[in-house]
This record gives structure tokens, sequence and C-alpha cells, in this order.
């Protein structure tokens, strides 16, 4: 498929969680080269943050700086599928606040 029709997509999601939105963008769609599907690549990594006042954290404290074990998951998507992955992401994800990063492709 031409690169200009797809983008790489990044979510960062606690180790715990990372099999169920692996496995939530493959069912979107997402992870699609050639003859294969679900196609991802891992790496892991620590994510810190500190939840303020009015957030709801699903791990931590409001006021305290946190450190979590976290996979960033990277995989190819479509451009046309790219919402209806994130979404599958949002219902699997732990975090009322996802980290994610969409990256247009080059075509060469």
């Amino acid at each position: 498929m031409n690169a200009s029709f797809l983008v790489k997509l990044v979510v960062f999601v606690p180790e715990s969680h990372a099999e169920a939105v692996r496995q939530a963008m493959g069912n979107a769609g997402a992870g699609r080269i050639g003859n294969y599907s679900f196609v991802s690549f891992s790496t892991k990594g620590i994510g810190r943050f500190k939840p303020e006042h009015g957030a709801h954290p699903a791990i931590g404290a409001v006021g305290s700086l946190e450190s979590v074990p976290e996979e960033r998951i990277e995989t190819l998507c479509e451009r046309a599928l790219v919402q209806s992955v994130i979404q599958a992401v949002k219902q699997v994800h732990p975090y009322e606040e996802i980290a994610y990063d969409v990256y247009a492709l080059e075509s060469y």
C-alpha cells in the first residue's frame, strides 16, 4: 500500500494493559502489512506524571509524582482508520488521558 495512505500510530500504556491495547488496535484494523495483521513493535520504559486537581488517576494520587512501567506500542494504520483505532484503544486503556502520537509517512 502507498505510504501516503498510512500513518504510524504510537500509544503509551502501562505494561499491565499492553496486550489488551495491542489486541484492540489489531481488531480495529491497525497493523496490516501485506499478508500480515496485528503487526506492532513495543519498547519498555517509564512513564512519569503528576495528577493535578480535578484528575481521576487510574494509578497514583492527585498531587503526587508517579512513575509507571509502560510500553510504547507502534503500528501502521490506514489514515481512514485512525479515529476508529484510537476509539478502540480508549475502550481498553486504563488512563483518563491517553498519550499517543500519529506520524505521517513519506512515500519513496
